[in-house]
């Protein structure tokens, strides 16, 4: 008898093995603030439909095995060195991952890379609905056609060619007519601090994608190691929210151990992120208190002030024991201090007050 229910347990496991899933997403902590959604977004990669080397369904799976909430495929317009095997279709890869992406709940945004030489550069288009109308000979005409069809534009990597290292006249056109809207101040494992700064002078939104080609292979994420990211602060979770958010410049960029943003957006990270224990224990002017930090990122902290905390780490999603001096009459410490890998300019980090209760 207990053979029979041995083996009747076994068929039925190989029956329901096809329906069943073992797939694994990493749970990305960095919190909703000012009344937003945080979308963790990747809008640069390729595929086989230009020089990337996988399947468009490949890019869903990675995304959503990471963590993130929204992607673009944006294969070249103009390069595709496997056309040989993959002809020419402007938008096949969209149209491949689509369905995939439904079932994994990730947005997918319909975009493409104009792709042409330094100046002007490359440029990639979201929000696209017809990607032949972008397949022009002129540069300005591919970009106006873009922007006739209501796309968010943004210049990729412009500091990839050394040699043409630079704001361009072309590049002013494209300013001035309001046909480009963001800057990569992040393009894989590279940090712009010149489109930083740009940014920051003309209003343009930051963006921070990994413009992946190759296959992502699985390895252990952590504050150091992860694909770069735009955080995206949305009204929900949806196309139309997000192409709110992205107009209206509400962005963050994650890239490595740094976030790279305006000060309002990295401010209320840093406030949900991080909680302030009242003292544990007082020992005249000493107290003893806990700060948790509730994020992925280990939150680098330099004190502003004589004396205080000095230089310290609150790593990730970790609780960490403070030992300092205050006012042994004091109700409040109010302990001033930088948050160095928190860039609200190129070099300057963010500076923040550690308000410790001490009724």
């Amino acid at each position: 008898m207990k053979l029979k229910v041995i083996y009747l347990v076994v068929f039925t496991s190989l029956l329901l093995a096809p329906f069943a899933t073992a797939d694994v997403r990493h749970k990305i902590n960095i919190p909703d603030v000012l009344g937003y959604k945080t979308l963790k977004c990747d809008f640069h990669m390729h595929t086989v439909f230009s020089d990337g080397q996988v399947w468009p369904t490949v890019r869903v799976d990675e995304a959503w095995r990471e963590g993130l909430d929204a992607i673009s495929i944006t294969d070249h317009i103009e390069y595709q060195p496997h056309k040989q095997d993959v002809p020419t279709n402007h938008g096949r890869s969209y149209e491949i991952a689509l369905r995939l992406a439904k079932e994994r709940n990730i947005l997918l945004i319909k975009g493409a890379e104009i792709t042409r030489e330094t100046p002007p550069g490359h440029f990639n288009t979201l929000f696209v609905e017809d990607i032949n109308l972008l397949d022009t000979e002129e540069f300005l005409d591919a970009v106006k056609a873009a922007n006739n069809q209501g796309c968010f534009v943004f210049w990729n990597h412009p500091g990839w060619k050394p040699e043409f290292k630079g704001w361009f006249d072309i590049h002013t056109t494209l300013y001035e007519n309001i046909w480009v809207h963001g800057i990569e101040v992040v393009n894989g494992d590279t940090y712009y601090p010149e489109a930083h700064k740009w940014c920051l002078e003309k209003n343009l939104t930051m963006m921070g994608n990994s413009d992946i080609h190759q296959p992502i292979v699985g390895s252990e994420i952590t504050p150091e190691n992860h694909r770069p990211m735009t955080l995206v602060f949305a009204k929900e979770k949806s196309i139309k929210a997000l192409r709110e958010a992205l107009v209206a410049g509400r962005t963050t960029v994650w890239f490595k151990n740094q976030l790279i943003g305006r000060p309002n957006y990295l401010h209320a990270i840093f406030k949900k992120a991080v909680q302030i224990d009242k003292p544990y224990l007082r020992r005249g002017d000493t107290i003893w208190f806990e700060v948790t930090n509730n994020s992925d990122i280990d939150i680098q902290v330099q004190s502003l002030g004589q004396g205080g905390l000095g230089k310290l780490t609150l790593p990730a999603n970790a609780i960490t024991m403070i030992k300092t001096k205050v006012n042994s009459k004091a109700k409040r410490a109010e302990l001033r201090c930088r948050i160095t890998n928190f860039l609200v300019a190129p070099d300057k980090g963010l500076p923040v007050k550690l308000n410790v209760s001490l009724k």
